[in-house]
């Protein structure tokens, strides 16, 4: 008797505890709330990146060289020295054409010695006016005698036509040069011409001024930024390509000539709205994402919008979303239309998921064993 009536009781035990589980179950999930980061949506610089490959030129470059056959006497500049337009570089053998000067300078001496006395008997009435003007006429040939041997001299002397950095020096004193012959080479280089190609088709998006940023495997963790100045005249019938030259800044002289440069053109530059691109959930061809009402004690609202461009970890929204409003960046999975978030914190530039998430975790027990020891 005793086990058939323990037999008959275990069923009413069992179903009671099944009621009680389902009595309290459907309590216990309602209070659950997911936890989730969140962002706000923001309005930020946009622009549709256009690449290609440029190469770098001086703003001003050339390569100074001789027009005459005669050794070096003084050399004034040194292997990367930064000189100034005008400053003396290079003077050349110029010893006869100094005493060429000298020998005119004395001739116009006398002539003008005698000018002044033909004027001096003319104003008297003592000379005729005929002597007057010879005299003159001898004087003014002598200026053009030592104008030409001072343009000759200047021949002798080489100076710096802008400010610019020194090359390499392969000529020493005392070398003989030739007309052609190279002898130094000058580079402007505060400021860098950066050249490349864009196919034809986004001819109509470049202007000068666009914003643009440019690296070098030279300086990997540097981006250097500047601007279009001109866009070429011409298409390349076998490229298909125009030329465009920007302008980069080079104030501490680290990008040189011949440097090849990656190139990102910021076209349709706008300000628009930009969200982290983890908020999104596709569904076939259109795209969700879960807003927070903070007005509502957090609860979710799945809302459909309407995508733009896409860059690195971010997604342009065009409709469906405003400025300000907060989105479900963590916990999406989980996330459902009208349920109530617990919200973990907010992440933005300065704060990320993963500092949030390190937060959240509880601190590790002491050990047990080393409790006891102390």
């Amino acid at each position: 008797m005793i086990r058939t009536s323990l037999s008959s009781g275990w069923p009413l035990v069992a179903a009671a505890l099944l009621v009680s589980a389902w009595l309290v179950a459907p309590g216990a999930h309602a209070q659950e709330r997911v936890p989730v980061i969140a962002s706000y949506a923001e309005l930020r610089p946009w622009s549709d990146p256009l690449e290609a490959l440029g190469t770098l030129r001086a703003d001003e470059s050339v390569t100074l060289s001789a027009t005459m056959t005669e050794t070096v006497a003084e050399l004034n500049f040194q292997d990367g020295e930064v000189v100034e337009a005008g400053q003396l570089l290079m003077r050349l053998e110029d010893s006869e054409e100094q005493a060429q000067l000298r020998a005119a300078q004395a001739l116009y001496d006398e002539r003008r010695n005698a000018f002044s006395r033909a004027t001096q008997l003319q104003q008297r009435n003592l000379g005729t006016r005929a002597e007057l003007e010879d005299s003159q006429a001898r004087l003014r040939q002598a200026e053009a005698a030592i104008e030409e041997i001072q343009a000759r001299l200047a021949n002798h002397r080489l100076r710096a036509p802008f400010d610019g950095v020194i090359g390499f020096r392969n000529i020493s004193a005392g070398s003989l040069v030739t007309p052609g012959t190279e002898l130094l080479t000058l580079d402007k280089l505060d400021v860098v011409k950066l050249d490349f190609r864009v196919p034809e088709v986004y001819l109509a998006a470049l202007q000068p001024g666009l914003r643009l940023t440019a690296r070098t495997d030279a300086y990997p963790d540097e981006t250097f930024s500047g601007e279009i100045a001109n866009v070429g005249t011409r298409i390349d019938s076998v490229t298909r390509s125009v030329t465009v030259r920007a302008i980069l800044a080079n104030d501490d002289m680290r990008l040189r000539p011949g440097m090849l440069m990656e190139v990102v053109i910021q076209r349709r530059p706008r300000d628009t709205l930009v969200v982290p691109e983890s908020v999104l959930v596709p569904r076939g061809e259109r795209h969700y994402l879960f807003v927070i009402d903070e007005a509502d004690d957090n609860r979710l609202e799945r809302r459909e919008v309407v995508v733009g461009e896409r860059r690195a970890g971010e997604v342009e929204i065009l409709e469906g979303l405003q400025a300000g409003e907060l989105v479900v960046r963590h916990g999406v999975q989980r996330a459902r239309d009208g349920d109530q978030v617990a919200l973990l914190g907010i992440a933005d530039d300065e704060t990320a998921v993963r500092d949030i998430l390190q937060r959240q975790r509880p601190t590790a027990a002491p050990d047990a064993s080393a409790k006891g020891g102390a």
